[in-house]
């Protein structure tokens, strides 16, 4: 997996769109292999771009909200 695409279903709260774009664009860089598209490439790059942006943005929205999970208590342990 590509480690520059971060995680963007946190508890901390929806991702922007913005954040969704980049980690599309991550992923087509990391499947095509181009960094940046030449001639005949940058259209079927930029459509798959844009397809994976919209797919993901969806998928986001119909995912439930993250829960913060709780602060684990610390475990006291008896005396010897």
């Amino acid at each position: 997996m590509c480690r520059s695409i971060k995680i963007l279903r946190t508890p901390a709260g929806p991702s922007s769109d913005r954040e969704i774009q980049e980690a599309a664009l991550q992923f087509v860089r990391k499947v095509s292999g181009m960094r940046e598209p030449k001639g005949a490439n940058v259209g079927p790059f930029d459509e798959a771009v844009a397809e994976i942006t919209a797919s993901s943005a969806r998928l986001l929205a119909a995912l439930p909200a993250r829960r913060t999970m709780p602060k684990p208590r610390p475990r006291v342990f008896p005396a010897r």
